[in-house]
């Protein structure tokens, strides 16, 4: 991540199942980004009584048994010489996995550099939305105008083997970081398993710089102002007020905000694009392990604090996603219109490590204007709309249809 404390910084989920956030190998993929706050530099020193890296002196009976481990490896394990590295990267791991919670964890340097391309929305690949938690890295929609789109791959096209080389039994996220992604103007050969054909297909695709948008928008039939953000990313804030001031010039008659597969992003991004639409109180408010609450409220000089508002949302509308439609639906500021949405409700804050992978580790809790905790629980849409598959395949958007039903109409 880039060297910033991330109290400013991000709130975003991970582990989901399904297709949302941005990724460096040009896939987006079904994982989220933590809710980040900054580290202090005071909080990435070394810790008293250690010595370049060895262990405290108050812990070194705690730690024996690792050592003793880590020596009995390096003595009697078949296949020498081991990897230092990835032993190292998996005791940190196991480390922050023993906590048993979801959202503290270690990303290793390339996973770090991944998730830091993700929040600036510019990366090299090819192209595609993906699902890394099934049993392949599987593909669930293609950027239109990208590689992958261009080459004629499809929603549900698993990758079998990447250049000639089978990944069948893989990690798909390792698939996706370490054999896919790639520099722009290189190639890859993917093999891939498709639903309804019996031999596998080869496709060979030309990796190319792609830049995503945050934030998009249009105006609908019967004046409506459509606009959407598909992560709080680094330009987010920024962009939306741009467009949003765009879209307000033309004096619209009510507006759709869709938040649907918005994974989540910086904090401070979500507190400027909710203060487009709230301009008094809280827009969030954090709770720390002693029980006190930080709240962050609205800034002054938002474009758009009157007029009819939709906020469409899903089961992959997470984190920052679920601030800014906390905050609006607390606020009566406008309504919820979509399924349940995925339930991020903790804050993690990211340490940079020394080996240029990061630490992160949940700090606090989340709260809605109104003190409501949506942790593990969600926020309920007033009115509940079904977006399925089939809809999906035949071009129809049941939530948005009512979404405008909601808003002023001739």
């Amino acid at each position: 991540m880039q060297n910033k404390t991330m109290r400013s910084a991000l709130i975003a989920v991970v582990a989901i199942v399904l297709v949302v956030c941005l990724f460096g190998s040009g896939f987006v993929v079904g994982n989220f980004v933590p809710a980040l706050r900054p580290a202090s530099v005071s909080t990435l020193t070394t810790t008293p009584g250690a010595n370049q890296g060895g262990t405290p002196a108050d812990l070194q009976s705690q730690f024996a048994p690792f050592w003793q481990a880590w020596t009995l490896v390096h003595q009697n394990y078949v296949d020498q010489p081991v990897d230092n590295t990835k032993l190292v990267q998996g005791a940190i791991t196991g480390m922050m996995n023993a906590l048993g919670d979801p959202h503290t964890g270690y990303s290793t340097p390339l996973e770090t550099t991944d998730l830091n391309n993700s929040l600036q929305g510019a990366f090299d690949g090819i192209g595609a939305y993906v699902d890394t938690k099934g049993a392949y890295l599987t593909i669930t929609a293609t950027i239109p105008g990208y590689p992958a789109a261009k080459a004629g791959l499809q929603s549900g096209d698993q990758i079998i083997a990447v250049n000639g080389v089978d990944v069948t039994g893989m990690d798909p996220d390792i698939v996706r970081l370490t054999k896919v992604m790639g520099p722009a103007g290189t190639s890859v050969q993917l093999t891939i398993q498709r639903t309804g054909v019996d031999k596998p297909l080869e496709f060979t695709i030309t990796r190319e710089h792609i830049v995503i948008p945050f934030v998009t928008s249009k105006m609908l039939a019967n004046n409506i102002a459509y606009i959407q953000i598909t992560q709080f990313g680094e330009t987010a804030a920024s962009d939306f007020h741009t467009q949003l001031s765009q879209l307000m010039a033309q004096n619209p008659a009510g507006l759709v905000l869709d938040l649907r597969n918005n994974p989540g992003g910086y904090l401070t991004a979500a507190i400027a694009i909710a203060s487009e639409f709230i301009d008094h109180g809280v827009i969030v408010s954090e709770k720390n392990s002693d029980g006190s609450k930080t709240p962050y409220n609205a800034t002054s000089g938002g474009l758009a604090t009157s007029i009819p508002m939709v906020v469409l949302v899903n089961g992959n509308s997470a984190s920052a996603s679920e601030i800014v439609s906390g905050a609006i639906q607390d606020d009566g500021r406008g309504k919820l219109v979509g399924e349940l949405t995925y339930g991020k409700g903790s804050v993690q804050e990211y340490f940079p490590l020394n080996d240029g992978g990061l630490a992160r580790i949940t700090v606090a809790k989340w709260l809605t204007p109104n003190g409501r905790t949506i942790d593990k629980i969600g926020l309920t849409p007033d009115q509940v709309v079904a977006l399925t598959q089939a809809d999906i395949t035949a071009g129809l958007d049941p939530q948005l249809d009512a979404a405008l039903k909601l808003l002023p109409h001739p």
